[in-house]
């Protein structure tokens, strides 16, 4: 498989540091969606802040693309939705940190979540 980033400047605005306009997965035999993944330990019980909700969306998105053999090198495009627009730049750092700073297409939306103790959801699409 071969991943192609694709960020042109051309007849669009420039993509930040931390993220590509688009990605073009080559020669993939699979694709695995993955849900949004909250930041939840084992039993269910969210993280007590933002830092360590993200650390355990992280831990759980590897947890899951593992089941599949597949790893954080999988992943082509990602969305996130925060409870709060102060939660951008966690939330981008935590996954620049994650993706060992490689770019993928990302999107981030501000959303009410169905729990209020949820502050950040991640969703994945990751090709092997």
């Amino acid at each position: 498989m071969e991943l192609v980033p694709h960020n042109t400047t051309e007849g669009v605005y420039a993509a930040t540091d931390d993220y590509v306009h688009a990605m073009e997965v080559r020669g993939a035999g699979r694709l695995l969606f993955v849900a949004g993944t909250m930041g939840l330990d084992p039993a269910g019980k969210p993280g007590a802040g933002l830092e360590e909700q993200l650390d355990l969306i992280w831990s759980n998105i590897r947890a899951i693309l593992a089941s599949a053999d597949m790893g954080v090198d999988n992943i082509v495009r990602l969305t996130s939705y925060l409870r709060d627009p102060a939660y951008a730049e966690a939330n981008a750092a935590a996954r620049t940190a994650a993706l060992g700073g490689r770019r993928v297409p990302t999107t981030a939306i501000v959303a009410t979540t169905l729990d209020n103790n949820w502050l950040v959801e991640i969703e994945a699409i990751a090709a092997g």
